[in-house]
């Protein structure tokens, strides 16, 4: 019988005294009853609160044979750095993040695994999944309606430019196998949330089969409208330059003189290897 894959689930943070231990400790329990191996990596992305003193704390209840690791970001990078510096440290055979607040259930997370072991190379949850379920506080239900019309807009815009054929490319849970984070984390330099954009049409440019999963989502949270607005604002620009990136990558004409954006790129990537960042550290 072949020996289970190994699972890495990777939780990047910022901010998080609030839920936290929970979380990590939802995280724990959900490992301790799997036959595989499995670790669990927090990336703390410079938090300001008491997220570190947690961790700490967390760490030394536990102790040194707990499944879990704590890399720190010594200052803000953004949701994307974050993420590629947790799967590239991560040393399972499938490796997967989702949002530290556990947003998406622990049972969503197994369905992710599940897609993986199936012989997906890409497993990406997929709120607009006909099985997917939201899990909604009375308070939310006045934002989800305009946000839901809003992030079905920008996927279409998604879909028409970079990404073919995914429902939803911002939701904050996906899966890959060690070869996909070993060939394409690399070549990503987009540090905050579009990120996701960028992965996953590089994924589609190398013929990775890429898997939606349903999930269970607990809307529970909502950004400011300012925020809202702006981040909106910021990924639009961004999937410009992507389709830009995308078009010089496959080799279309480029204007005499311009910059290339993809090998510029690629030398950020190495300069900010997210596997060891300057001046940032692990710790146990």
């Amino acid at each position: 019988m072949p020996r289970p894959e190994s699972v890495s689930l990777v939780l990047p943070v910022l901010d998080g005294a609030p839920y936290l231990e929970r979380t990590v400790g939802e995280a724990l329990a959900w490992i301790a009853e799997r036959p595989e191996r499995l670790e669990l990596i927090v990336v703390d992305d410079g938090s300001l609160d008491a997220t570190p003193r947690i961790l700490a704390d967390l760490r030394a209840r536990l102790g040194p044979s707990a499944p879990l690791r704590v890399l720190t970001n010594r200052v803000n990078r953004g949701k994307g750095y974050s993420v590629r510096r947790g799967l590239a440290a991560a040393q399972g055979d499938l490796r997967v993040f989702t949002d530290a607040d556990l947003t998406y259930t622990m049972g969503s997370v197994e369905r992710v695994v599940e897609a993986l072991e199936g012989g997906a190379d890409v497993a990406v949850g997929c709120r607009v999944h006909p099985e997917s379920r939201y899990v909604v506080s009375p308070g939310f239900f006045r934002y989800i309606y305009t946000r839901h019309n809003a992030g079905r807009i920008f996927n279409a815009l998604v879909r028409a430019t970079v990404v073919r054929g995914l429902r939803d490319t911002q939701a904050g849970l996906k899966g890959f196998r060690a070869a996909v984070v070993d060939g394409l984390f690399g070549r990503l330099v987009r540090d905050r949330f579009s990120f996701d954009v960028e992965l996953l049409s590089l994924a589609q440019r190398e013929g990775y089969r890429v898997e939606e999963v349903p999930v269970t989502y607990l809307y529970r949270k909502e950004p400011s409208t300012v925020r809202f607005a702006r981040d909106t604002l910021e990924m639009c620009a961004d999937l410009i330059a992507i389709r830009r990136d995308h078009a010089r990558a496959s080799g279309r004409d480029v204007p005499a003189g311009a910059p290339s954006e993809v090998g510029e790129a690629a030398g950020e990537a190495e300069r900010a290897d997210p596997r060891d960042p300057v001046g940032e550290g692990e710790r146990v």
